[in-house]
C-alpha cells in the first residue's frame, strides 16, 4: 500500500532540499557542533548513511508511476523509472530488505573505497580549516557550480542537438517585432544554448565572491601567527576542497548513472553504495577521533556537554535531510542542478542576513557591492530555471515547484535591494561626539541622584525608595562618616545593593558556617579578617604571597571598625573571582529576597543583637577543615561551564556558539554600540549577548588561577565579571598604593597638548595561562599584533568621506593605520613572556617584546592604554589621575564602575579592539594630505579633536579627585559591611536605623 506517490515524494525532496540548505546556512556560524569538527562530521554520516538504506528500502515500495523522457542523455531512474527492475530481482525486492553487503560486486566495494577515502580527506581539510578558522580566507563553495557546469558540458551539454531558432511571429510594426525578435533570440541562446548552465554557474560564481567582500570590513582582531604559516596553507585547503567537493557531487551523480543500467544487466543501487561509502567515512573518523583521545590529554568533557549534543545532532539532521532528499533529485537536476540550487540559497540568504544585520555604516557593506552581487545571484538561478523550462528537462509535474521557487528568490532578491537600497555608508555626525554629549548628560543626571539627599533625613528616605528596606543600624554614623569627608555619593550604591541581593535569601547562620569553611581550608585561597569590639585583626597563617592584600584591607576598616558589629569576613586572594552560581539558582534568590516586604518602621530595632561574637566559629588555625566548596579549574576554557550559565537560557551567550574567530560577531556589539564605538559600557562588560567572548579574553580561554563554586557564598573579591556572585569591595592595590601618580621633575606630567601624540602600552602577558594557542584571543597580546604587526587581517577606520562634513568607513590593510595614515602607537609586551608553556617562543616571535620601564615614564604620552590583566587593571586611577587621556578595555567591574561615565571621565574600547584605529584617529588626526586650506597649506584628512581629548582628560582627572579618593574607598567598605553585617544578624528582618 502506497502513502505517497513517486511525483508527490519528488516534490517533497526538493523543498526538503531548499529548507535543509537555508538551515544549514543561516545555523552555520552559531551552531555548537564545530567544537568538536570530526565528531559532528562523523554524527553526519551515520544518520546520512542509514537514512539513505531506509530511504532504500521506501523508494523499493514506491510504485512508478512515470518515466522521465532526457533530452540528451539517458538516465533510468531508481526509484522513480523501474521498467528494468525485473532484470535483477535479487538486488532489491519489497521482501528482501536492506540491501545486503554481499550484493555488491567488487568494483562496487572499490568504489565505496575510493568515494569513502575522498570524503575522508574532505573531512581532513575541513578541521584543519575550522579549527584555525582565524587564518582560514573565505570560503569558495561558490565556484562549486562552476567546476561541475564545466565538467556537466563535457560530459552531458557539447553532444546535445540544439534546435534552430525561428522568429517568432509578431505584430505588423517593424520596431516592435525586431525588439521581440531580438529578445526571443537572446532568450533561446541563453536558455537553450549548450553554455545555459556554465553561463547560470558563472552569474553565482560572481555574485558569491562579491558576497565575500562583505566580510572585508569586519575581520576579527584574533591573531593569526605570521611565524606559524598557516594562512598560505589554508588557502590552499580552502581551494582543494572546493575541488573535492565538486569531485564527491560529481562521482555520486555518476555513481547513480552506472547503477541504473549496468552493462551486466543487472540493477545497482546507488543509494546503498552512498550509504556505504557514509559508514566508511564514519568509521574512520571515529577511529581518527579515538586515536586523538588517547595520544592527547584526554576528553574534557565537552563531547558529552547538552549544547553540543544537540547542535550536533540538529545539524547532522540537516545534513541528513539535505543529502537524502539530493538523492532523490538528482535523477531530475543532475549534479549541476543540485549544486545551482544549494549555492543559490546559500549565497542569497548570506547577503540579505548581513544586510539585515548591518543597518549601521558600521560594518561597512557598500551598495555598490551588495546590488551587483544580488542581482547575479538572482540571474543565476533564474537563468538555471528558466532554461529547465526552456528545453523542455523540466517534467510536467514539476512545473510548479520550478515556479514557486522563482517566486522565492524573486521575494529574497527583493528584500535584499530594499535592505541595500537604505543600507547607510555614512555619518553625517562623528559618532564619538555623539557620545560625548549622552554621557555628559547621562552623568549630569546620575550625579544628581547620587547627591540628592541634603540632611540625614532624606538619606533615610531615599533609602527606603530605592531598596525597600530600612538603612542598617549604624547608617547615621556612615552618613556622618560620609559627609564629613565630602562624598559626592551618598545615596547612589545600587551595586552594593546588586552584590548582596542573593544573600537576603540565604539563613544568617548558613552565611556564617559557610564563611568559616572558607577561612578555615588553605586550598581555597581564602583569607579572613576579624572585627571583634571595634577591632579589625587579620586571621593568621596565610598565604605569605597574598596577605599584604588582606592586611591592607583591615588597614580600610580601621578607619570606621569601631561602628562594625562583629563578624568575620573572608577575602579572595587571587585575583580571579570564584563564585558563579548559575542563572537559574540566583534568578529564585533574588525573587525570593525581592519579594520580602518592608517592614513598619514601629517593628524595627536599631541595634545589633547581643552575642553576636558566639555565632562565628573560631578562624585560627587557618588549616582546621579539608571540606571545600571550591573545583580547580584553572588552564581551561570556561566559558561554558562557568561563564555562560550565568545568563538566561535563552541568551545568545548560552543558545549559541560564534566560533568564526575570523570575523566579528556584529549582532554581538550591536547592543552596546555606536558603530564601532561603545555606547553603554554597563552593557559592553555583560557577557550575555556576546558568545565570541569566550575566545575573546583570557580569563575565559585559560585562567591561570581559578578555584570555582557554583553554589552562593559570602566571597569578597576585588573584582568580578558581570554575573558572578563575588562581592565586590575596594582594591587594597590601589589603596596601599602598589603603583602611584607621582611625576617628578625626571617624568613630569605636562599639559595634555604637549604630551607625544601616541598610544602608549606596556605590561606583561599575564592576562592567562596559554599552553595551546590560547594567546591568540587575550586582549592583551591581540592590542601589541594590531598595533605592530597586523598582516593578515583588514582594519576599517572612519574618516572624513569626499565631503568633509561627513564620514565612512575605509577598508584598509592592517598595517596602513600605522604606515599610511600616521597613527602612532608603542604598544609591547615586556620580557620574558610569561604565563605560557609550548607557545612561549611562537609570542616572542609573533609579538617581540619590549623592556620594562619606570611607571612614571607613561605621563609623557597623549594616550593611555588599559587592559584587563588576570583580574582588573590596577593601572586605571593612576591614569584617571593623570593629565593624559585614558583609553579603556575589559570586562572585570570594580566598586567604582557605576561612578564613572564612558566618554565624559575615560574613553572606552571594546574588548574586540576592532574600533581602536577609529577612536585613535579622531583624538590624535589623520595628519594626510587631503587638498589645500584657504591659506594655499595642505590639509590633513582629519584634524585631531584635542579640544575635546583634552575635556575628557581633564574631566576624568577632576571626578578622580571628587569621587576616587582613598577616603571614598572607605566610605563604600564602610557602607558594605554595615550591610553584611545585618545580612549576618540573626534579628536582620527586623533590624534598620530609624531617625
Amino acid at each position: 500500500m502506497s502513502f505517497l506517490s513517486a511525483e508527490t515524494g519528488l516534490k517533497a525532496s526538493v523543498g526538503a532540499f531548499l529548507m535543509s540548505c537555508t538551515f544549514i546556512t543561516t545555523s552555520y556560524t552559531t551552531t555548537f557542533a564545530f567544537d568538536h569538527p570530526l565528531e559532528s562530521a562523523a554524527l553526519a554520516c551515520l544518520f546520512a548513511g542509514v537514512a539513505l538504506l531506509i530511504t532504500n528500502r521506501l523508494v523499493s515500495l514506491t510504485p512508478a508511476t512515470f518515466s522521465p523522457a532526457p533530452k540528451y542523455t539517458a538516465i533510468p531512474l531508481t526509484g522513480l523509472d523501474r521498467p528494468s527492475f525485473e532484470d535483477s530481482p535479487a538486488t532489491t525486492s519489497p521482501s528482501s530488505g536492506f540491501l545486503s553487503p554481499k550484493l555488491l560486486s567488487s568494483g562496487r566495494w572499490l568504489t565505496v573505497g575510493l568515494l569513502s577515502g575522498i570524503g575522508c580527506i574532505r573531512l581532513a581539510l575541513y578541521r584543519q580549516i575550522t579549527i584555525n578558522i582565524e587564518c582560514a580566507p573565505a570560503g569558495y563553495t561558490c565556484a562549486i557550480p562552476f567546476l561541475v557546469s564545466l565538467y556537466d558540458f563535457w560530459r552531458n551539454q557539447r553532444g546535445r542537438s540544439v534546435q534552430r531558432w525561428t522568429s517568432p511571429e509578431g505584430p505588423t510594426n517593424v520596431y516592435i517585432r525586431k525588439i521581440i525578435s531580438l529578445s526571443s533570440r537572446i532568450c533561446f541562446y541563453v536558455c537553450q544554448s549548450r553554455f545555459k548552465n556554465v553561463l547560470s554557474a558563472a552569474f553565482l560564481l560572481f555574485g558569491g565572491l562579491l558576497a565575500i567582500t562583505f566580510q572585508e570590513g569586519s575581520h576579527s582582531t584574533y591573531i593569526c601567527p605570521i611565524t606559524s604559516g598557516l594562512h598560505p596553507r589554508l588557502q590552499a585547503y580552502r581551494f582543494l576542497g572546493v575541488l573535492l567537493d565538486s569531485l564527491i557531487l560529481i562521482s555520486a551523480t555518476e555513481i547513480y548513472k552506472e547503477g541504473s543500467s549496468s552493462r551486466d544487466g543487472r540493477k545497482k543501487n546507488a543509494l546503498a553504495t552512498w550509504a556505504y561509502s557514509l559508514f566508511g567515512i564514519t568509521t574512520v573518523l571515529i577511529i581518527t577521533v579515538l586515536i586523538q583521545k588517547k595520544v592527547s590529554d584526554g576528553d574534557d568533557g565537552s563531547l558529552l556537554e547538552s549544547h553540543f549534543m544537540r547542535s550536533s545532532a540538529g545539524q547532522g539532521l540537516l545534513v541528513t535531510f539535505a543529502i537524502v532528499s539530493a538523492s532523490q533529485m538528482i535523477p531530475y537536476y543532475d549534479a549541476i542542478g543540485i549544486s545551482i540550487l544549494a549555492s543559490s540559497v546559500s549565497i542569497s540568504f548570506t547577503i540579505t542576513s548581513t544586510l539585515l544585520s548591518g543597518q549601521e555604516p558600521f560594518p561597512p557593506i557598500f551598495a555598490s557591492y551588495a546590488l551587483p552581487a544580488l542581482f547575479c545571484t538572482f540571474l543565476g538561478v533564474m537563468l538555471f530555471l528558466f532554461g529547465r523550462t526552456a528545453s523542455d528537462e523540466e517534467q510536467p509535474f514539476l512545473y510548479g515547484v520550478n515556479l514557486i521557487m522563482r517566486f522565492l528568490f524573486t521575494i529574497l532578491l527583493g528584500i535584499g535591494v530594499i535592505l541595500a537600497a537604505h543600507q547607510p555608508s555614512t555619518a553625517n555626525v562623528h559618532p564619538i561626539d555623539l557620545l560625548i554629549y549622552e554621557g555628559r548628560q547621562y552623568h549630569d543626571s546620575w550625579k544628581a541622584s547620587a547627591q540628592g539627599s541634603r540632611n540625614l533625613a532624606e538619606a533615610v528616605h531615599q533609602y527606603r525608595v530605592k531598596y525597600n528596606q530600612h538603612p542598617p543600624p549604624g547608617f547615621d554614623k556612615w552618613y556622618e562618616y560620609a559627609t564629613s569627608r565630602s562624598s559626592v555619593v551618598i545615596d547612589e550604591f545600587d551595586q552594593i545593593y546588586d552584590n548582596l541581593l542573593s544573600f537576603r535569601a540565604i539563613p544568617p547562620e548558613k552565611i556564617r558556617e559557610m564563611t568559616h569553611l572558607l577561612a578555615t581550608n588553605p586550598f581555597n585561597d581564602i583569607g579572613a579578617i576579624s572585627i571583634r569590639n571595634g577591632t579589625a585583626r587579620v586571621q593568621e597563617g596565610i598565604k605569605p604571597t597574598h596577605a599584604w592584600m588582606v592586611t591592607s584591607a583591615a588597614k580600610i576598616i580601621e578607619n570606621f571598625a569601631e561602628h562594625l558589629p562583629d563578624m568575620d569576613l573572608a577575602f579572595n586572594l587571587n585575583d580571579e573571582p570564584r563564585v558563579s552560581v548559575p542563572w537559574e539558582k540566583t534568578s529564585v534568590l533574588k525573587n525570593q529576597a525581592r519579594s520580602q516586604e518592608l517592614p513598619p518602621g514601629d517593628s524595627i530595632t536599631n541595634g545589633w543583637s547581643p552575642d553576636r561574637d558566639e555565632g562565628w566559629a573560631p578562624i585560627e588555625p587557618a588549616d582546621q577543615t579539608t571540606e571545600t566548596m571550591f573545583t580547580e579549574s584553572s588552564f581551561v576554557n570556561i566559558f561554558d561551564r562557568y561563564v555562560s550559565t550565568l545568563c538566561p537560557p535563552t541568551s545568545r551567550a548560552r543558545s549559541q556558539r560564534y566560533w568564526d574567530k575570523h570575523s566579528i560577531c556584529t549582532k554581538c556589539i550591536r547592543p552596546h554600540s555606536m558603530g564601532q564605538f561603545p555606547s553603554n559600557w554597563t552593557v559592553a562588560t555583560d557577557i550575555c549577548h556576546q558568545p565570541d567572548l569566550a575566545f575573546l579574553h583570557g580569563f575565559f580561554l585559560s585562567p591561570a588561577s581559578f578555584k570555582v563554586t557554583q553554589e552562593l557564598v559570602p566571597v569578597f573579591s576585588q573584582s568580578a565579571i558581570a554575573g558572578f556572585s563575588d562581592i565586590i569591595f575596594p582594591s587594597p592595590w590601589n589603596y596601599v598604593d602598589k603603583i602611584k601618580y607621582e611625576p617628578t621633575d625626571e617624568h613630569p606630567d605636562q599639559d595634555y597638548t604637549e604630551k607625544e601624540n601616541t598610544l602608549f602600552w606596556i605590561g606583561a602577558t599575564s592576562e592567562g595561562l596559554s599552553r595551546d594557542g590560547q594567546w591568540q584571543g587575550m586582549p592583551r597580546q591581540r592590542l601589541t599584533h594590531l598595533g605592530n604587526n597586523n598582516t593578515y587581517n583588514k582594519v576599517s577606520v572612519l574618516l572624513p568621506s569626499e565631503d568633509p562634513q561627513t564620514f565612512s568607513y575605509q577598508i584598509l590593510d592592517g598595517l596602513a593605520p600605522a604606515e599610511k595614515l600616521g597613527l602612532k602607537t608603542s604598544v609591547h609586551v615586556t620580557d620574558p613572556i610569561v604565563r605560557c608553556r609550548k607557545d612561549c617562543e611562537d609570542q616572542k616571535q609573533e609579538l617581540g617584546t619590549g623592556d620594562r620601564v619606570d611607571f612614571q615614564d607613561h605621563w609623557k604620552y597623549r594616550y593611555l592604554f588599559d587592559a584587563d590583566g588576570a583580574g582588573f587593571s590596577g593601572r586605571f586611577l593612576p591614569f584617571m589621575q593623570s593629565r593624559s587621556l585614558p583609553f579603556k578595555t575589559g570586562l572585570f567591574r570594580q566598586w567604582f564602575d557605576s561612578r564613572i561615565s564612558a566618554w565624559l571621565h575615560f574613553v572606552p574600547i571594546d574588548v574586540r579592539l576592532h574600533g581602536l584605529w577609529s577612536t585613535l584617529a579622531y583624538f590624535a588626526g589623520v595628519d594626510v594630505p587631503n587638498g589645500i586650506d584657504e591659506n594655499n597649506q595642505p590639509k590633513p584628512l582629519m584634524e585631531p579633536h584635542d579640544v575635546q581629548g583634552h575635556w575628557i582628560a581633564e574631566e576624568g582627572r577632576k571626578w578622580a579627585e571628587q569621587a576616587l579618593r582613598k577616603e571614598d574607598m572607605e566610605i563604600y567598605f564602610f557602607r558594605l559591611l554595615l550591610e553584611w553585617g545585618r545580612l549576618t544578624d540573626d534579628q536582620r528582618d527586623i533590624l534598620g536605623y530609624t531617625p
